[in-house]
């Protein structure tokens, strides 16, 4: 069975990003796969993880990229959250980090998705050059 997970929202607790998942998703049967792909037609980061019976895709869209931003600053993996019980997101700044600069200059990902990430990611691309 795939899960499919849009995230729209997500909130700082202290220097954690947590990102809030639906309650139709149990969150405590998410495992972390440590791996992350885009979706350059859905301008998304899609972050992959696996369950005991499934596998799914937790999508990143843009209205949530200045979290990402966020999470790349404090150097801490965020969280998926609902209610009390939550799961982090293991090597998710390791797998953004490396995306966003292979992105950047990069049209393979389409114009219109490299531009976009270049614009939303622009202090972390020019923070190490």
């Amino acid at each position: 069975m795939s899960i499919q997970i849009q995230i729209d929202i997500g909130i700082h607790k202290g220097e954690q990003i947590r990102f809030l998942v639906p309650e139709t998703i149990d969150v405590l049967e998410i495992v972390p796969a440590g791996k992350m792909i885009t979706d350059s037609d859905k301008l998304s980061f899609v972050y992959l993880i696996d369950g005991e019976d499934s596998y799914g895709q937790v999508h990143f869209p843009q209205v949530v990229w200045p979290l990402m931003v966020e999470v790349l600053k404090s150097e801490t993996d965020p969280q998926l959250v609902q209610g009390e019980k939550s799961v982090v997101l293991t090597d998710f700044i390791e797998e953004l980090t490396m995306l966003i600069f292979n992105i950047e200059g990069n049209n393979n990902y389409g114009e219109g998705f490299s531009t976009a990430v270049e614009q939303a990611f622009e202090e972390v691309l020019q923070g190490t050059k």
